[in-house]
């Protein structure tokens, strides 16, 4: 992930306007166990640490594993993980089409321009997701006036319910059913930022990318547009990896030709069209509890996770009893 440049000229906040103070670097090296900071210092450092651990190769990354109490990963783990299957952007689970870029990163960039910075080239990385997510809490926790303060936690309350809370509960899901060497990070993660709901003011709606999120799956689909939208979680409602789809042949029975998942699908269907969607319509219904698990707090998104899983569910058993 690449640094951004700090622009010149007061923040602005979405809502109340420019704030007078300069906003903290949000893509500052994260620094661990340092005994001269605010009370609230750990708190920020440990997100910016659960984030920066994600952004750089092992064994640069070590040291912050070491301070977060856990092993480090191997290189080729973190690479598997973080760079091929799960990589951490809130465009792929909250873009409509799944992917890199689009309105899912024009979202999270927008936050940063509205703050008077030149957002970073990966703005929608979970690394700089957390890193601005900090420096806006350490930002109101040094301001020094009241007005500034409230306004720089407004936008820490923006970004947790809109960008963090929206999608990293699902990913860190995908993270531990896929990735055991990464569990106890997903685990700290997940911890982290339930704390964070508990002492930020819940949002009153849900995320502006589910609301505005594309359709989910119908059975009125053609074979295309399904292979297209298998992949794409704000229409699903879950997450489908190269792991998954792999497994999906292994246990239907049919070869598992190598290749991004939509070709690789694509030739499931074309071996067995009903086993592999009854796969998928299972894999849809697993989805559904993990969503429902998640810890409520108001206007959650889980439910709506739920409600998209459920629908995909439903259509897949029915599109694979179509199959015969």
């Amino acid at each position: 992930m690449t640094g951004a440049a700090v622009a010149a000229g007061p923040a602005v906040d979405p809502v109340v306007g420019p704030v007078a103070e300069p906003v903290v670097d949000p893509v500052a090296e994260p620094v661990v166990g340092r005994h001269d900071t605010p009370p609230d210092a750990g708190r920020w450092e440990l997100l910016r640490t659960l984030g920066a651990v994600t952004a750089a190769l092992p064994p640069e990354t070590d040291h912050l594993f070491e301070a977060l109490g856990m092993p480090a990963m191997s290189r080729a783990d973190h690479t598997r993980l973080f760079a091929l299957e799960l990589p951490p952007y809130a465009a792929i689970h909250l873009g409509p089409e799944g992917k890199l870029g689009g309105d899912g990163a024009d979202r999270v960039a927008g936050v940063w321009r509205t703050l008077g910075l030149d957002p970073p080239a990966d703005a929608d990385h979970l690394a700089a997701l957390l890193a601005l997510y900090a420096a806006l809490g350490e930002g109101a926790g040094t301001s020094r006036t009241e007005q500034v303060r409230l306004r720089l936690e407004h936008t820490r309350a923006t970004v947790l319910w809109e960008h963090l809370w929206s999608w990293v509960p699902g990913y860190l899901d995908a993270v531990r059913r896929h990735h055991p060497a990464a569990r106890a990070w997903a685990d700290l993660v997940d911890r982290a930022l339930v704390r964070e709901a508990g002492l930020t003011t819940a949002a009153r709606a849900l995320p502006a990318a589910l609301r505005d999120a594309p359709a989910p799956i119908d059975q009125g689909a053609s074979a295309d547009d399904l292979l297209d939208w298998l992949t794409v979680p704000a229409r699903t409602g879950f997450v489908l990896t190269a792991s998954d789809v792999a497994r999906a042949a292994a246990e239907t029975g049919t070869g598992l030709r190598r290749g991004e998942r939509r070709f690789a699908l694509r030739s499931l269907m074309e071996q067995d069209a009903g086993a592999a969607l009854t796969w998928l319509a299972g894999h849809a219904a697993a989805w559904v509890d993990l969503h429902r698990a998640r810890h409520p707090v108001a206007f959650d998104p889980g439910p709506w996770w739920a409600a998209r899983a459920a629908q995909s569910a439903l259509v897949l058993t029915q599109l694979a009893h179509r199959a015969g």
